[in-house]
C-alpha cells in the first residue's frame, strides 16, 4: 500500500512539473522601445549619429520558435542634417539645414543565433542570444513642407536578454533604407536636398536612410498551451 501512494505521488509530481514547464512557454512579447535615431542623405553622406534624435515607440513579437519570431513596430524619431557640417560644394554656394520626425511603421524577421528563452533544458534554450533582424516597413514623415509618405528597408542587428522568466531587455541597431529622396526637403525655398545637384537617381540610388538604435524591454505573453500536461 505505501508502494503504491509513493507511486501516486511521483505521478503528481511528473503531472505538476509538465505542466509548469509548458506554461513557461509563451507566444507573444509586448514592450516598449527608447534610444536614438540619426539620417543619412544629401546632408549626411558618410557620418553615422551625426545630429543624434531622440526616438521610441513600442514593438509587439510573435514567438515562432526558440530561433525565428516576427516582430512589428511602431517606432517615431527624431532626425536632422546641416551641409555646413561637410565640405561638400552644394550649387551656387547655397546652404540648407533640416530637422523632421518620422514615424516607423513595420515588420520584421528575426533570427536568433542561440535558441532563446528560459533555459527550458529540453528545448537547448539560452537566456541570451544575438540575432538578425530585416523586413519591410512604411515611413511617414509629416510638414513643414510637405507631408512624405514611402516604404522603407529595415535591416539590422541586435542582442536580447531574459532577466526573468517572461522579462526581456535588450538592444538594436536598425538601418531604414527608404524609396524617398525627401526625408531631408523641411523647406519650400532655397537648396532642395531632395536633388541638389539635379542627378536623378534610379532604384535605390541617392534615397536617404535613417536609423533607430534602440533598448527595449519586453513581457511574455499568452501561454502556448495554459492546460497542457505536456
Amino acid at each position: 500500500m505505501n508502494r503504491r501512494r509513493y507511486n501516486i505521488v511521483i505521478v503528481i509530481l511528473l503531472f505538476s512539473l509538465g505542466k509548469t514547464e509548458a506554461q513557461d512557454i509563451y507566444k507573444w512579447e509586448w514592450g516598449g522601445a527608447i534610444g536614438g535615431s540619426f539620417y543619412m542623405g544629401d546632408a549626411n553622406a558618410t557620418t553615422p549619429y551625426k545630429h543624434t534624435g531622440l526616438a521610441g515607440g513600442v514593438i509587439a513579437r510573435y514567438l515562432i520558435n526558440p530561433h525565428t519570431a516576427l516582430k512589428g513596430n511602431l517606432f517615431a524619431g527624431r532626425i536632422a542634417g546641416d551641409t555646413g557640417d561637410f565640405k561638400n560644394a552644394y550649387p551656387h554656394g547655397e546652404y540648407a539645414t533640416f530637422k523632421r520626425t518620422v514615424f516607423d511603421v513595420g515588420v520584421q524577421f528575426e533570427y536568433n543565433f542561440f535558441g532563446y528563452g528560459a533555459e527550458q533544458t529540453y528545448r537547448n534554450e539560452s537566456p541570451f542570444t544575438p540575432y538578425l533582424t530585416g523586413g519591410i516597413g512604411a515611413t511617414v514623415v509629416p510638414r513643414p513642407a510637405k507631408t512624405d509618405f514611402t516604404m522603407n528597408i529595415p535591416i539590422g542587428v541586435g542582442v536580447k536578454y531574459k532577466v526573468a522568466p517572461r522579462i526581456n531587455m535588450g538592444c538594436e541597431f536598425t538601418m531604414r533604407f527608404s524609396l524617398s529622396d525627401r526625408l531631408d526637403v523641411a523647406r519650400t525655398d532655397g537648396l532642395q536636398l531632395d536633388n541638389p545637384w539635379l542627378i536623378k537617381g534610379k532604384g535605390w540610388k541617392n534615397k536617404d536612410s535613417y536609423s533607430f538604435t534602440l533598448f527595449f524591454l519586453t513581457y511574455d505573453l499568452f501561454p502556448v498551451c495554459k492546460e497542457c500536461n505536456n
